[in-house]
C-alpha cells in the first residue's frame, strides 16, 4: 500500500481520537466484498454519551481529516470535493452536514472552513508527528486494532 493512503487513514484516526472517538480498527488493506472499493478503512466508535449533533459534527471533521492529511503530506492543497479519490469522504461530510446546514451554499462554505481549520490543526508539529507515526505503523502492519492505534497516537497527543 502507498504512503499517501497510510497518511490519509492516519489523519482520519488521529482526528477521531482528538474528537473523543475510539478507533476499533484501521486498515490500509481492507477486505472488499461489495460496494465501492476502498483503499483504507477506519472504524470509529463514538461514546454513547455523545449527542447526535456532536457525532455529526465530529463525523464531518473526521471525514475531511483524511484528505487534509493527504494535502499536507503531498504539499498540494486541493479542494476535497474536486478529487475523485476523496469523493466518498466528501460525500460523507456533505451528508452529515445536511442535518446541520440545510442551505447548500452555507453548507459548502462551512465545509470549506472546516477543511481550512483542519489544515491548520493537522499541521501542528505534535499532531503531525502522531499522524506520521501511525502512518509508519500502518505501512508496517497494514491493519491495527484499538490498543496499537491508541498507544501509537498517545505518544504524541495529550491524553
Amino acid at each position: 500500500m502507498s504512503e499517501i493512503c497510510a497518511y490519509h487513514e492516519a489523519g482520519h484516526a488521529a482526528w477521531a481520537v482528538i474528537r473523543g472517538g475510539r478507533i476499533a480498527s484501521i486498515s490500509i488493506d481492507p477486505v472488499w466484498e461489495e460496494g465501492p472499493r476502498q483503499d483504507g478503512v477506519v472504524e470509529v466508535e463514538w461514546p454513547p454519551s455523545m449527542s447526535d449533533s456532536d457525532v455529526a459534527r465530529s463525523g464531518i471533521e473526521v471525514s475531511l481529516a483524511g484528505p487534509v492529511a493527504e494535502m499536507i503530506y503531498s504539499g498540494d492543497p486541493f479542494h476535497p470535493a474536486t478529487m475523485p479519490e476523496w469523493s466518498g469522504d466528501w460525500q460523507t461530510a456533505w451528508n452529515l452536514a445536511a442535518s446541520i446546514w440545510k442551505d447548500q451554499k452555507l453548507r459548502l462554505r462551512k465545509l470549506e472552513a472546516i477543511t481550512r481549520y483542519l489544515y491548520e490543526q493537522l499541521s501542528d508539529d505534535n499532531l503531525w508527528q502522531a499522524i506520521a507515526s501511525l502512518s509508519d505503523e500502518l505501512l508496517a502492519h497494514e491493519q491495527m486494532e484499538y490498543d496499537e492505534v491508541h498507544e501509537t497516537l498517545l505518544r504524541w497527543l495529550p491524553s
